[in-house]
């Protein structure tokens, strides 16, 4: 009994709670040590991935050909809409249909497809229909400048042609899938309508044949081998600039200090590396051991001349690498064109890149020489961020 009697003195004599000053300040300290606001924690830096990574890094960046990119992504609605509607039967479209059609028709996914459209009102136009169900088409305005676009398709046919011919003298096997060429129709100027009368209309060129081995896919095959479009883009510059070419590529030999070159000793040994390059019409480059510089050297020509076939001498990354087979280009490829800064410009992010030929722009970021399909182009883009018709504005 003793015991209990003093087991409850004891309890009773602590006190309920801890009001020493130490013990209730060192909780708060503890407190506001421990809470920092929002405002005032460092913010973890997000690791970049090659989706948000930029090639080009200050100072090599060129703000030039970065906005090329810029316009292209701002145009990307009216140029997939364009292709898009000029397939459909009276080329129109349902809105409620357009809707679904982001990725076709080249809007953000989740967004109203009617906010794009009014961007563009002398382009593109909506109107309700008997149906009362709202439809979008082009505007009269816009039907004559595709009727002006039909008439350079028309004029432009036979260097369109020269250029498809190239392209398949340069392949490995000396043909192409139809379906690549169409994918990349634009890159060229090719016409929407191309697959259809290239073979009828040109026979003494191409022939199509049905591969069983790939599912019966349609195939374009050279039939005839031009020796005088067998010369590539670099190959007339050399007659003309000799020492720009000789500059263009740099393939460096590696040496040991022992051998104590100069500059211009090194720069000599080197060319002899580098030059003579490996046409990319030749028959036995795609046969070359992936492996090696004389492969290397190949592969940066076909390049070169793949571009300079294209309508503003570029190309994304998807272009290339559809015609990774045809052209012998292996998963390096956007390595090997950052080792050439000097002929090559890589622009925009590591997962989406766009190649550009540097010579073939001036300084202040335009086309030195432009297909009359690009001056089209250019115009059309002005009238599509104009909200009504100067009277002003030449054609």
């Amino acid at each position: 009994m003793s015991v209990l009697l003093l087991h409850r003195h004891r309890m009773l004599s602590k006190p309920l709670y801890n009001f020493s000053p130490e013990s209730h300040f060192s909780s708060s300290s503890s407190f506001l040590i421990t809470k920092i606001p929002k405002k005032f924690k460092k913010k973890r830096k997000k690791k970049e991935s090659p989706r948000t990574k930029h090639v080009q890094t200050q100072p090599n960046l060129v703000s030039h050909f970065e906005n090329i990119l810029l316009t292209d992504n701002h145009f990307r609605f009216l140029n997939k809409t364009k292709n898009y509607l000029s397939k459909q039967p009276l080329q129109v479209l349902r809105l409620d249909d357009a809707g679904k059609l982001h990725q076709q028709l080249g809007f953000p996914r989740g967004r109203k497809v009617l906010k794009s459209i009014l961007r563009h009102p002398l382009i593109l136009q909506t109107y309700r229909h008997s149906d009362n169900k709202i439809w979008f088409g082009f505007t009269d305005f816009m039907d004559a400048l595709l009727r002006n676009e039909q008439t350079i398709h028309h004029e432009l046919e036979g260097q369109r042609v020269d250029v498809v011919r190239k392209l398949l003298m340069m392949s490995a096997n000396k043909r192409i899938p139809l379906s690549k060429l169409y994918h990349n129709r634009l890159l060229f100027g090719l016409p929407e309508d191309f697959r259809d009368r290239v073979v009828p209309k040109y026979p003494h060129y191409f022939k199509v044949v049905d591969v069983e081995e790939d599912d019966g896919k349609r195939v374009l095959e050279l039939v005839n081998w031009d020796h005088s479009l067998a010369v590539s883009a670099l190959e007339k510059e050399f007659l003309v600039d000799e020492d720009k070419v000789k500059r263009a590529f740099k393939f460096p030999i590696k040496h040991g200090n022992a051998l104590e070159l100069d500059m211009e000793d090194e720069r000599k040994l080197n060319m002899l590396n580098t030059l003579p390059l490996v046409s990319p019409y030749s028959e036995e480059g795609s046969k070359l051991d992936l492996w090696t510089l004389e492969a290397e050297k190949y592969r940066v020509g076909i390049i070169h001349e793949f571009l300079s076939l294209t309508l503003e001498k570029r190309a994304y990354i998807h272009n290339i690498v559809e015609f990774k087979e045809e052209f012998s280009l292996t998963k390096h490829t956007y390595q090997m064109l950052l080792k050439q800064p000097r002929t090559f410009y890589l622009a925009g992010t590591e997962m989406n890149w766009c190649v550009f030929l540097k010579d073939a722009y001036g300084e202040d970021g335009q086309l030195i020489n432009k297909d009359p399909q690009v001056v089209f182009n250019e115009k059309l883009y002005k009238y599509a961020d104009m909200q009504h018709l100067e009277s002003n504005f030449g054609e």
